[in-house]
């Protein structure tokens, strides 16, 4: 007999999606159906055009016989669009459902100018992106959003965010659904989700990267710091999305948060905090952009700065360490360069249990700016080929 919940058309395509079971005889053997039964689930997943033929696989029978024809998610059938906003930058692309970028684009898009305006113009850049791409509003699934606060993401609402004035409660899953349609002529209710920007960020490294890693964290330090962790391939969101909130840890300074609070980390390791303690000093620099650039360029009172950020960014994630015991640790974001780094390393070696660090690998990102992108895209693909969700969906297209 089937276990229960593994059953359904959605339960194998799920099956096929992770490559558990990518034949008939494998999805027999994994769910205790027949084979007429897994007949009849696959026949719904191909008229949906969800499953594809691959090719031949190993011979299912130690006897020997024909190989089995391997069974394939078929990624062409729906793209999924994502965006990720910064404080005052944007990127947006197109995506195929296993991931690949098909046309992307970004700008400057400041949260400070609220939602609306904020959510009609990625609804814009949606749609040159599918002009881009040669595919049509109807062939999108669904979108993802990175929001640069923590989100409640059963509403996806942000929750009292720190830099995001005026976006509290309000309600932009409806407000870029709507600026998608109007901006597009799609159909009405396009599913969008929201999420912290540095969750989706290390939802997608470690997918991309680390697929292995059960407990992975990464750091965003750019206008705001931030961290997104993923423990057994899900994201840890805490109880209302607001874990990872670590630039607001209190680290005895003085100086004031954009939060109305002192002390917080983010008020002087930041990008944003680097980069007035360098405009006090002369150096044009306005933001955590900025200051990349001067890094990039090989500004010593830049790269000294940023060194010392990371010193104050280490001592805390001593404790993050200590607490969750990651395999590995991913320095992303504005400041992620070899000066911020070497701090980090500085104090996190120095303060951490040796043994919360013996098997620990920290390192620098490696999807970039496109880790966003990435793992938005991928949470919208869990999200809607999950399989109740997906039993519900092609229900819905009466398969």
């Amino acid at each position: 007999m089937a276990g229960r919940g593994q059953g359904s058309a959605g339960d194998l395509l799920e099956l096929v999606r992770t490559g558990r079971a990518t034949t008939r005889g494998a999805l027999q053997q994994a769910t205790g159906l027949s084979r007429a039964t897994v007949g009849q689930r696959l026949d719904r997943l191909f008229r949906a055009g969800w499953l594809r033929e691959g090719a031949g696989g190993p011979v299912d029978s130690p006897q020997g016989g024909r190989p089995s024809i391997t069974l394939e998610f078929d990624d062409a059938h729906a793209v999924v669009l994502a965006a990720d906003l910064d404080t005052r930058h944007a990127r947006a692309a197109v995506l195929t459902l296993t991931g690949e970028i098909l046309a992307e684009c970004g700008g400057t898009l400041v949260v400070e100018d609220g939602p609306d305006a904020v959510l009609g113009t990625l609804g814009g850049w949606f749609a040159d992106l599918l002009e881009k791409a040669g595919r049509r509003p109807e062939e999108v699934c669904g979108i993802g959003l990175g929001v640069p606060g923590p989100v409640d993401s059963g509403t996806g609402r942000v929750v009292q965010p720190p830099i995001m004035p005026g976006w509290d409660g309000y309600d932009i899953r409806g407000r870029l659904s709507r600026a998608f349609t109007e901006r597009t002529g799609a159909p009405a209710g396009v599913p969008v989700l929201v999420d912290n920007d540095a969750n989706l960020m290390a939802y997608g490294e470690q997918r991309t990267g680390h697929p292995d890693c059960t407990a992975f964290v990464l750091v965003k330090v750019s206008t705001g710091i931030g961290a997104g962790v993923v423990v057994d391939g899900g994201i840890f969101r805490g109880v209302d999305g607001g874990a990872g909130d670590i630039g607001h840890i209190r680290v005895g300074a003085d100086a004031l948060c954009r939060c109305g609070s002192h002390g917080c980390l983010a008020a002087v390791a930041s990008g944003g905090a680097v980069a007035r303690r360098l405009a006090d000093a002369g150096v044009p620099a306005a933001s955590g952009s900025d200051v990349r650039d001067l890094l990039a360029a090989g500004h010593p009172e830049a790269a000294a700065l940023a060194r010392e950020a990371g010193r104050r960014v280490g001592d805390v994630l001593a404790t993050v360490v200590t607490l969750l015991n990651p395999g590995v640790l991913m320095i992303a974001g504005d400041l992620a360069g070899t000066a911020f780094l070497t701090g980090v390393r500085e104090l996190l070696y120095q303060r951490a249990l040796p043994r919360s660090t013996a098997r620990l690998d920290v390192v620098t990102s490696r999807l970039g700016e496109r880790a966003g992108l990435v793992g938005a895209g991928a949470l919208v693909v869990e999200h809607l080929y999950a399989p109740e969700r997906a039993e519900a969906r092609l229900l819905a297209l009466g398969v």
